[in-house]
């Protein structure tokens, strides 16, 4: 079994290792699924590297909050399922669990209703410790989608006010509990104001570190720069600046942080093999899995359909009718579009054949867990399993395709050894 080693300690490591020529960057796994857990633990036995799973507020949390869409999952459950499905496939490495996106108004009902800042500190303390409770390895701390701010460039004097107020309180009733220590990560990838440039970058690092160490409190292991990184409809549209992030990464390294990056999907081979070599420490996937993993169902779905007209099953199931309805129905996929479309109403995309593709590939996965959904999915798997398809062994390899382009072009690949062995140093 494999020493844990701190996440903090980690990615000192990381820095350190950037020295001798080792340039890795960890990826953060947003879990769209128990398949996604299980595909990512799999290729993480066998290649040898660390996990994060990045769990945002609206997928994982705490019960009294509203829970979560992923596998309604609060902390414990999350950390406990993660737990069984290691043992299941015996991997005895490193994995992390992480909050994304933490704090006030992170959840969508909470912007929606504009609550005061008293009322959503509340909150967001009250989802803190039960990530605190539930053992996860970093939080990020998150205060800039204030619902009263939107549109206006963001308020980095609250950001920082907020930010060293909710560590404080995380790490006083980490300490009450006598718990071990747990990371860190702040800053924004937002482009209205978010810390896009080295001189606002270095701004915001000095300012909230001259704060931290006021009150004794520690440097964070991340912080977050925007590196022209940008998602929308199932692709990136962003324009990576390679330039822009070795000076985000060179000024977070003079304080022994690590910059993190955001929205990190559907990059091409190139721009992920020169992550690395920016000394981006690590980077963020998760909207790509879930279609990955939508894809891959309906996939399933046509072979289906194939063994009804074929005359090899009875009765087939209603799998995409279902997901569609659902997905359509939850309204997520609304921040996705671009143009005229982000303007559709829920009424008017379910008479809109055009865009049943889109919100399936960018809104499918947020409604697995809805008992209509896995019912279909069930009977589907039962159908092409009495053929001979191992279909949920189908989905889980698929899943692990995108994966694996981001352990090879981020020299993945043997990390948590030569982090434990640095770290024994």
């Amino acid at each position: 079994m494999n020493v844990k080693v701190p996440i903090k300690d980690a990615i000192t490591s990381m820095l350190s290792l950037q020295d001798e020529g080792r340039y890795s960057t960890l990826v953060g796994i947003g879990p769209m699924s128990p398949n996604l857990l299980r595909a990512s633990f799999e290729l993480a036995r066998d290649d040898d590297f660390p996990l994060m799973f990045i769990a945002s507020r609206n997928q994982v949390d705490n019960d009294e909050l509203g829970g979560g869409y992923v596998n309604g999952w609060n902390q414990a459950r999350f950390a406990s399922d993660i737990k069984k499905i290691a043992n299941e496939v015996e991997f005895d490495g490193i994995y992390y669990l992480c909050r994304d996106h933490g704090g006030p108004w992170q959840r969508d009902k909470e912007r929606n209703d504009h609550l005061s800042l008293e009322a959503a500190m509340k909150i967001a303390k009250q989802s803190y410790l039960a990530d605190i409770e539930a053992g996860f390895d970093l939080l990020m701390i998150d205060p800039t989608k204030d619902p009263f701010q939107i549109g206006k460039v963001v308020n980095l004097d609250n950001v920082i006010d907020w930010t060293v107020e909710l560590i404080e309180f995380c790490e006083t009733e980490r300490k009450k509990r006598n718990l071990p220590e747990i990371g860190y990560e702040v800053g924004t990838e937002e482009t209205n104001g978010g810390l896009t440039t080295t001189d606002k970058y270095e701004n915001f690092i000095q300012r909230l570190k001259a704060k931290l160490d006021e009150r004794q409190l520690p440097m964070p292991t991340f912080i977050v720069g925007q590196t022209g990184t940008l998602i929308r409809v199932g692709e990136q549209i962003g324009k990576w600046n390679y330039e822009n992030s070795v000076e985000l990464s060179t000024m977070a390294k003079k304080y022994g942080v690590g910059l993190k990056e955001h929205n990190a999907d559907y990059l091409d081979d190139v721009t992920l093999l020169m992550q690395p070599l920016a000394h981006i420490t690590a980077a963020n996937v998760a909207p790509q899995y879930g279609t990955v993993e939508t894809r891959a169902l309906l996939h399933l779905y046509e072979v289906e359909q194939r063994l009804l007209s074929n005359g090899l099953i009875e009765e087939s199931s209603e799998l995409y009718r279902v997901l569609l309805y659902k997905a359509v129905m939850n309204g997520r996929w609304s921040k996705w579009l671009q143009g005229a479309d982000t303007n559709v109403t829920t009424e008017q995309a379910l008479k809109r054949p055009d865009l049943y593709d889109i919100i399936l590939d960018v809104a499918g996965h947020y409604v697995y867990n809805e008992p209509e959904v896995k019912a279909e999915i069930q009977k589907m798997y039962r159908n092409l399993n009495n053929h001979h398809i191992d279909a949920n062994r189908y989905v889980v390899e698929r899943i692990k395709d995108p994966i694996r382009q981001y352990i090879t072009t981020l020299n993945l690949t043997g990390l948590t050894t030569a982090i434990q062995l640095k770290n024994n140093h």
